[in-house]
């Protein structure tokens, strides 16, 4: 049973605030490094005036498979909430494919029963890459290739085109690979088909209702086949391209297959549908389209009686999806557990684009608070445009409202994600990622005044490196030019990089010094936000990366 945390000996006269710079990783200073190249005098003091060190933020550090695997900010937060590692997304689906276990249970089985039995259509609708970060496109082919051993006649695909975690423009690449796999089926005279798609940013991966409008343009392209036709997922794209110039695969439009009988895979009355994505952000509004009675969101014209499952639980309060084939990780004892049952006062704040990760991700994907009464959650709401039409964001409006509850006085940890870095990373744009990086360094600045006359502490970190690599290299580390442009290729994926972790205490800093352990990455930063805050880490916790003098 989990008991208060004791407390140490560390007193502050002020908060703690904990701000967590999303997507704002640390590189060499290249040509394509948005950090490097944006006038950030705040960051550049702090990093070199104030206690700093570089902590990992992917790979094996953070619970996915091996160090080849970039991070990104579910994970991230996930480990930062918990102070420690557990399995992630990815891992957890690689090994329940690897032992079988996945498709050993009844929901697998459940699934197959009337396309194997009674003719229906398996459907699978999910992100077409190798980026690791929602889904994997391996992972994919096993399903497929395991629903043709077992007996399904008919199977359709519904990919949505990456470019976010994978270079910008590749989706023809993936598709090329899965009208490849689904030939080996069809040759031996199976009828598996890609029946509809679209780029994710557009096309059914809305996340935390930003827009509704997205969710829709999947349900009619997938579900009622009324989405704009062509013969093939590869004369789509090459058709979008064309006709909207320089536009990258995340935002490529909706589109539905067909042949001269029309749409060749709408989702009917009896078919089964998996949702294939591990990582659970964007895939819970779809989830609810499917399975909601009284839904309301959108119009879904008709409503097919269908199997649902997801890859995973994308959310474990809301009970979403209903079954699902993977077990998430249990991540229990979570930092904001602890410092509630120790009354500790909280706040969490981001815009929508990040709310999730500083609530549901932060307490070990829970989605309700640990104390009502000592937890308070605010999310801003982000702006409906793409993010490099005004890559400031709303980062002004949550630092306004915390410089504001410092003035109050009545929180003792504040946390807080400016969302800059990574959305604005993600859409390849150079010049706009150097403002992000401006926007967020500006917010720095007014912020820590109001620390330092509130006498309290800040801690300065990121969850994933996205902006300081927006451009795309080669093994040598040359930068790759664009064949169309002759322009640098855009990078619009997470990265490998370190991230920074800051410590700026203007009153205390004599009491305690930096001491990272070897290998430090962000499960080791909770244990040390509660020495800042006066507590004793809980055993379980990774190490702090600071020792007390």
């Amino acid at each position: 049973m989990m008991k208060p945390l004791s407390r140490n000996s560390f007193r502050r006269r002020g908060p703690l605030v904990f701000i967590i710079m999303d997507g704002v990783g640390l590189r060499e200073a290249t040509e394509g490094n948005a950090l490097y190249h944006a006038h950030t005098p705040v960051l550049d003091v702090l990093m070199d005036g104030h206690p700093m060190t570089s902590i990992k933020a992917h790979g094996t550090a953070v619970g996915l498979p091996d160090d080849g695997d970039m991070g990104n900010s579910e994970v991230g937060h996930n480990a930062l909430g918990a102070g420690r590692i557990f399995d992630q997304g990815a891992k957890l689906v690689n090994n329940a494919i690897a032992s079988g276990s996945i498709f050993a249970t009844a929901v697998w089985k459940k699934l197959l029963e009337k396309p194997s039995g009674q003719g229906r259509t398996l459907h699978c609708i999910g992100l077409l890459s190798d980026g690791n970060v929602h889904s994997h496109i391996d992972q994919l082919f096993k399903l497929i290739d395991r629903a043709a051993e077992e007996g399904v006649k008919r199977l359709r695909v519904h990919p949505l085109l990456d470019g976010r975690d994978v270079p910008e423009t590749s989706a023809l690449l993936y598709v090329d690979r899965l009208e490849e796999r689904l030939k080996q089926h069809t040759s031996k005279g199976l009828d598996y088909r890609i029946a509809s798609g679209g780029g994710r940013m557009v096309t059914t991966m809305d996340r935390y209702q930003a827009d509704w409008n997205i969710v829709k343009r999947g349900w009619e392209a997938h579900v009622l086949g009324t989405a704009r036709p062509f013969a093939s997922a590869r004369e789509a794209i090459e058709t979008f391209r064309k006709e909207q110039g320089g536009v990258i695969d995340q935002y490529l439009p909706a589109f539905t297959i067909t042949d001269e009988r029309g749409p060749v895979g709408t989702i009917e009355d009896g078919d089964s549908v998996i949702f294939f994505n591990f990582r659970g952000d964007r895939a819970v509004e779809i989830t609810r389209a499917f399975e909601e009675k009284d839904f309301d969101k959108f119009d879904r014209v008709r409503i097919p009686d269908v199997v649902y499952a997801g890859m995973m639980e994308y959310d474990g309060d809301l009970k979403l999806p209903k079954t699902y084939l993977v077990q998430p990780p249990d991540i229990d004892r979570t930092i904001s557990e602890y410092l509630s049952l120790s009354g500790c006062r909280q706040l969490a704040i981001a815009e929508t684009q990040k709310f999730g990760h500083v609530t549901y991700f932060w307490n070990g994907n829970n989605s309700e608070k640990f104390s009502e009464e000592l937890e308070t959650w605010v999310e801003v709401p982000s702006d409906k445009v793409e993010f490099d039409r005004r890559p400031w964001m709303k980062a002004v409006d949550v630092n306004d409202y915390v410089i504001d509850a410092l003035c109050a006085g009545k929180y003792d940890f504040i946390r807080l994600n400016f969302a800059n870095g990574d959305m604005v990373g993600h859409t390849g744009n150079f010049y706009a990622a150097v403002m992000a990086a401006e926007t967020v360094d500006l917010c720095l600045g007014r912020l820590l005044k109001q620390v330092k006359k509130c006498g309290g502490i800040a801690v300065i970190t990121a969850d994933h490196g996205n902006l300081e690599e927006m451009f795309e290299t080669d093994k040598k580390g040359n930068v790759i030019t664009d064949k169309a442009t002759g322009l640098p290729a855009a990078k619009t994926s997470h990265t490998l990089s370190p991230v920074p972790f800051i410590i700026v205490d203007y009153e205390n800093g004599g009491e305690y010094e930096l001491a990272p352990p070897v290998g430090a990455g962000l499960s080791n930063v909770a244990a040390t936000l509660l020495l800042l805050l006066g507590y004793e880490p809980p055993e379980e916790f990774n190490p702090p990366l600071i020792k007390m003098k």
